[in-house]
């Protein structure tokens, strides 16, 4: 199944809120949408006199994404800490988020999208920093966690983000360095009980930033639980490429694909790039990379894939994809109707012996016999031909004089 969606609340969406852009994408014909956890706004404090006893997950009007210390020589607490009554000695870590107030509304999220198809993804922030400091590994380490959490609450099949900058060294190092964060966030999130969700490693269109087509490939095939993100807007600047030619990007359709085990996660948008890295963003139908050889790709398919719209336009583009993936379908069946096996029906024909001087003998074929058709006229007593009435006479006034006089006129 190929699934269209936006990253982010759909932009004609009045309301605000997780319900509304849920309800909005469904209405609008979509099937996806990528949630994004920009803004962090944590607050840590002590549980309140009320809330002692009581599970972080069930306290109303509060989204408590971390209960309790980390154990010693880690930087990350027990997820399972969530699920637990609190104590006095208990940790809370809150989270402002426009999204949802409290686990309560998450779970809402969750079963309204379940209801209606659509499928669920959380962006985690974009600026994150894992070598420059230990104060900026450990905080990003957590924004990385709060995302699993409200990932988990929501429902969704995975988790989203960069891995930020590659740091002093060489490639190599940084990518094992990279790699060894990747394997320790994978072990929390496994912790907290929903095997089923993944994180997605994004490539980056920025050189100096972690996220080059084979950097990616391989962090899929060496960390159980990890799968790229064919993002085509950042690869395009990140290679100089366009994409045009259909065997290239066949080859690059089926790298990602065996890495994302027969399930593809593309991000599309256009992009401007100059030296070095991209410019900006832009719609799909002003940008350098085009989706209509993406479309015809997607319509040979035989794997599922989620298209996001990464684009300024949001879910105009969503839509407008999935126009050119549904006229890309539809050129696909046609050929495939056009191109019929030859049907063999009954032996060889046999040719008719030759007449004279040589000339072929055509065939007496009698011709058919008419059928003999009578056509039976109704009687005046038919029902199909009721009696005929006599009009009822005419209730005006009487003609004048004068006009009988002229009529009689008239006939003479």
């Amino acid at each position: 199944m190929i699934r269209f969606g936006p990253a982010g609340i759909p932009l004609s969406c009045k309301g605000r809120t997780l319900r509304d852009g849920i309800q909005d994408i469904h209405n609008s014909g979509l099937s996806a949408m990528e949630l994004q956890f920009i803004k962090v706004n944590p607050l840590v404090r002590e549980p309140l006199e009320e809330e002692l006893g009581r599970r972080p997950v069930e306290i109303p009007g509060s989204l408590m994404v971390e209960a309790g210390l980390p154990a010693k020589g880690q930087v990350l607490s027990d997820p399972k800490l969530l699920h637990e009554p609190l104590s006095r000695r208990s940790r809370l870590t809150l989270l402002t988020w426009f999204l949802a107030k409290d686990h309560f509304e998450l779970a809402q999220g969750r079963l309204l999208a379940q209801s209606l198809d659509v499928r669920l993804t959380l962006h985690a922030p974009y600026y994150v920093d894992l070598v420059s400091s230990p104060a900026a590994r450990e905080r990003t380490l957590h924004q990385f966690q709060w995302a699993s959490t409200l990932a988990a609450g929501l429902g969704s099949r995975a988790m989203v983000g960069h891995l930020g900058f590659y740091g002093p060294g060489t490639r190599e190092e940084a990518y094992e360095r990279l790699a060894g964060e990747v394997r320790l966030l994978r072990q929390w999130m496994e912790g907290l009980g929903k095997e089923e969700l993944l994180f997605l490693v994004e490539p980056s269109g920025h050189p100096e930033i972690f996220g080059t087509r084979e950097e990616v490939l391989r962090l899929s095939r060496e960390v159980r639980g990890v799968r790229p993100v064919l993002h085509l807007a950042h690869l395009a600047a990140r290679e100089r490429k366009r994409f045009e030619d259909r065997a290239e990007l066949e080859t690059l359709f089926e790298e990602f694909v065996q890495a994302s085990r027969g399930d593809l996660y593309l991000n599309f948008s256009g992009v401007e790039f100059h030296n070095p890295g991209e410019f900006r963003f832009t719609p799909i139908k002003r940008g350098m990379v085009h989706f209509d050889t993406v479309a015809e790709l997607l319509a040979d398919r035989d794997y599922d894939a989620t298209v996001i719209s990464s684009s300024p336009l949001l879910e105009h583009d969503a839509m407008y994809m999935k126009l050119l993936y549904e006229r890309a379908l539809t050129k696909h069946f046609g050929r495939q109707k056009h191109v019929a096996p030859a049907l063999t029906v009954g032996g060889p024909a046999e040719l008719p012996s030759p007449g004279p001087a040589g000339r072929p003998a055509v065939p007496s074929v009698r011709p058919a016999q008419r059928p003999v058709v009578r056509v039976v006229r109704p009687s005046p007593s038919h029902p199909s031909h009721p009696p005929k009435r006599k009009a009822p006479p005419a209730r005006g006034r009487k003609s004048s004089p004068r006009k009988k006089a002229k009529g009689h006129a008239r006939s003479r």
